[in-house]
C-alpha cells in the first residue's frame, strides 16, 4: 500500500507553498487521496519516485498535472449571492456613470470551472440589456488549473449545476444540448477571456480594473502571501474600484483599501 512519507509531504507543501502560494499544511489526507491514483496509474512504486520525477520534469507537463490534482475547485452558480446583487445595485452603476470610454475593466482572478464569471456576466447582461451596445464588457478569467479552465471554456453544465439560478436565465443564457447538460450561450461565453495565471506572479495590465473578484481562494494562503497579494490587486484597480473576496476570507486593517462591507471593499485614494 502507498503511504505518503513525512519527507515527501513536507516537499510537496514547500514546492506548492512557495510556488502557488497554496498553504497545504493541513491537507494530507487530501494530498495523499487525490495522489494515490497518479502514482499507481503512472507505474510508480511509491510517492518518493513520482514526487522526484514531476518536481523534476523540466517540460512542466507533470508539475502542472500535479498542481491541477491538488488545488481545489469547489465553486457553483450564484455562490455568496449578495455579491451579485452589489454588483448590480452599486458597481454597474458606477461603472456606467463613471468610464467615460466604455470600457468596462472586470478581473475574476480565481475563475475556476466557470461559474463566477459567467455568473458577473449575466449579470452585466441583465443590468445594461439594449444599453450595452457600444460598451467593452470582456471579462478576464484566470485559474492556476489547466484543468478547470478548459470546463470554464466550454461552458457545459449539468442541470443539477444549474440550481440556484433563475429559471428565466436559464431559458435566456443556456441552451439545452441533450438530456443531462447546458451550455451557456454563445454570446455570453464569447464575453469572457480564460487564461492561465498564477496570482503568485507580477500582474501585468494595460488599464487598472473596476473590479476585481477573488473569492475563496486566499483561504489557502498564509496571512502574509494573502495581504501581499491583496496589495497587489489595489495596485491594478482603478480608483473608485472595487474588491470582492470570499466571506470566510478577510482582509488585513492596515489594507489600503476601504471596506464597504463584508466581503467587499474599493480603492477610494
Amino acid at each position: 500500500m502507498l503511504k505518503l512519507t513525512d519527507d515527501d509531504f513536507l516537499r510537496l507543501v514547500d514546492f506548492i507553498k512557495t510556488n502557488y502560494g497554496i498553504n497545504l499544511e493541513k491537507k494530507r489526507v487530501l494530498i495523499e487521496g487525490r495522489l494515490t491514483g497518479i502514482v499507481s496509474s503512472s507505474g510508480f512504486d511509491s510517492f518518493t519516485d513520482y514526487i522526484n520525477y514531476a518536481l523534476s520534469d523540466s517540460s512542466g507537463k507533470e508539475t502542472i498535472r500535479l498542481v491541477n490534482k491538488l488545488t481545489t475547485n469547489h465553486t457553483f452558480f450564484m455562490r455568496e449571492p449578495d455579491h451579485f446583487k452589489f454588483l448590480e445595485s452599486t458597481v454597474l452603476p458606477y461603472i456606467e456613470s463613471s468610464v467615460k470610454d466604455k470600457d468596462a475593466r472586470i478581473w475574476c482572478a480565481a475563475s475556476s470551472t466557470g461559474q463566477e464569471p459567467y455568473t458577473i456576466a449575466m449579470t452585466v447582461d441583465e443590468y445594461f440589456g439594449i444599453r450595452k451596445a457600444g460598451w467593452d464588457t470582456t471579462i478576464l478569467a484566470t485559474d492556476l488549473d489547466t484543468d478547470v479552465l478548459r470546463t470554464a471554456k466550454a461552458g457545459i453544465y449539468s442541470k443539477e449545476m444549474l440550481e440556484g439560478l433563475p429559471d428565466k436565465w436559464i431559458d435566456k443564457y443556456f441552451r439545452r444540448i441533450d438530456s443531462e447538460n447546458y451550455q451557456v450561450i454563445d454570446r455570453i461565453r464569447n464575453e469572457i477571456v480564460f487564461k492561465k495565471f498564477n496570482l503568485m506572479d507580477p500582474i501585468v495590465c494595460k488599464k487598472p480594473f473596476d473590479l476585481i473578484s477573488c473569492r475563496n481562494v486566499m483561504i489557502y494562503f498564509d496571512t502574509q502571501t494573502k495581504n501581499a497579494l491583496v496589495e497587489r490587486f489595489y495596485d491594478v484597480t482603478k480608483k473608485g474600484g472595487y474588491l470582492f473576496i470570499g466571506h470566510a476570507e478577510n482582509v488585513s486593517r492596515d489594507t489600503r483599501y476601504s471596506y464597504i462591507k463584508p466581503a467587499i471593499y474599493r480603492r477610494e485614494k
